[in-house]
């Protein structure tokens, strides 16, 4: 099953992020986690001069990352929850790390543990998972090949999810839906009317189960769906884009930008 809402990241959007010293690469889940993990991804970081570090922009997903580089799985894997803005991470040493990208909404199940928790901290994923998670980062660290490694997730993740009971879905999973339908070009007011929920009862539901605002991720959907258009260049003027998505005119919209992405948006389009 297929996820309506594919995020996008900097080295994706700024080929000229790809050298040497940057090496970022993507690669899809099978069909079977489609709906639940949008990516599986690494970066190869090392630090040298001229290295503008790796951009994290915000993007609704939460990530398991693990550190190719550890000595032992103790330690090496942790979960980074959701985040509101632009972090440009630099490293004193050479790194080489492992992300799974797992849609909010799914998170909290694969993780056995509310996102809210998660928002501001990096959490290790041992005191998430216990001895679980030493065994299976020992497995991630030692495979032979890239396939070997996604293969290793794969299992992992699909167990986790057999054994999960099903429920009735939560009204942030519906919301979410709706946000994802969409494109984040939806008011709080009328997400509550989608759901047959008031404005305060979402707003509590949001923030006991993913630590953000309905606005929030609103925002964040709707920014990663201009972003999907930029970088697909299928649209005929950036005022035009604005406007599609919302934005009240191409200054508001610059604005916005510049605050999720941390550069001027002329800096990834040509045209003024």
């Amino acid at each position: 099953m297929s996820h309506p809402y594919r995020p996008l990241h900097a080295p994706q959007l700024q080929p000229q992020l790809h050298i040497h010293s940057h090496n970022f690469r993507e690669f899809a889940p099978s069909r079977r986690l489609a709906s639940h993990v949008a990516a599986y991804w690494t970066v190869d970081f090392l630090p040298v001069p001229g290295n503008p570090g790796h951009r994290v922009i915000p993007d609704g997903c939460v990530d398991i990352i693990v550190d190719l580089f550890a000595s032992s799985s103790r330690q090496a894997a942790y979960v980074v929850g959701l985040t509101t803005q632009v972090e440009v991470l630099q490293f004193e040493k050479a790194r080489s790390v492992w992300g799974i990208r797992l849609y909010s909404e799914s998170a909290c199940t694969i993780l056995k543990s509310p996102i809210s928790t998660l928002t501001a901290n990096r959490v290790f994923l041992e005191d998430l998972w216990g001895q679980d998670a030493l065994d299976w980062v020992e497995k991630l660290l030692t495979a032979q090949s890239l396939p070997d490694r996604i293969d290793v997730v794969e299992q992992q993740l699909g167990q986790i999810l057999a054994a999960t009971e099903a429920h009735a879905p939560t009204l942030v999973y519906q919301s979410m839906q709706y946000i994802y339908e969409v494109k984040g070009n939806l008011s709080v007011t009328d997400l509550a009317d989608k759901v047959n929920f008031s404005e305060r009862h979402l707003r509590r539901a949001f923030e006991r189960e993913l630590g953000l605002s309905p606005k929030d991720m609103l925002g964040i959907v709707r920014f990663q769906s201009v972003l999907e258009e930029l970088y697909s260049g299928d649209y005929f003027s950036l005022t035009d884009l604005a406007l599609q998505h919302g934005y009240y005119d191409q200054s508001h919209f610059a604005g916005v930008f510049k605050r999720y992405y941390g550069l001027p948006l002329k800096r990834l389009t040509k045209q003024e």
